[in-house]
């Protein structure tokens, strides 16, 4: 297993296709499926390389399965913040620990440029992730960010650590 930052070599479609697979999975009966089903392939491939976006990729047996995102805190009322925007897998990567190396290495980095605190936003209703971020040592805030996607009311809920 190798955990590093993207680069140039990098295919930002291969990485693209780990955020699409995980939604379509991970998003199944909390998003509409019709949204899912219209996600198009590359959806986030230019998107990845952001300007003040960090990006990381999980490699197993030269695969990438894992991908994850974080910066400083995109909210002014938690500027001193470092902030997980994103973790995703390839479906058939997760639930086996991956996640948390992954979660790890972003805590890591996000310390080493300066951050004590953390926060990232989860939707209310995925109850994976919640255990997941909890079971990481991340506690849940109680402060909701409302969202529309596909035409469906969600709430995001923040996690701190």
């Amino acid at each position: 297993m190798e955990i590093r930052y993207i680069n140039q070599d990098d295919d930002l479609f291969e990485i693209s296709n780990i955020y699409e697979c995980s939604w379509k999975s991970a998003y199944k009966d909390i998003i509409p499926q019709s949204y899912l089903d219209s996600i198009p392939e590359g959806r986030w491939a230019n998107r990845i390389t952001k300007e003040g976006m960090n990006n990381l990729v999980l490699i197993e047996n030269e695969i990438a399965i894992g991908t994850a995102s974080f910066c400083k805190s995109r909210w002014e009322q938690y500027s001193d913040y470092g902030e997980i925007v994103s973790i995703y897998f390839l479906p058939d990567y997760m639930g086996k620990g991956y996640g948390n190396h992954l979660l790890k290495k972003c805590i890591e980095e996000l310390k080493s440029l300066g951050y004590d605190k953390l926060l990232l936003w989860v939707l209310e209703d995925n109850l994976r992730a919640r255990k997941f971020y909890e079971k990481n040592g991340f506690v849940c805030s109680y402060e909701y960010l409302n969202d529309n996607i596909g035409g469906k009311e969600l709430r995001e809920v923040m996690y701190t650590y």
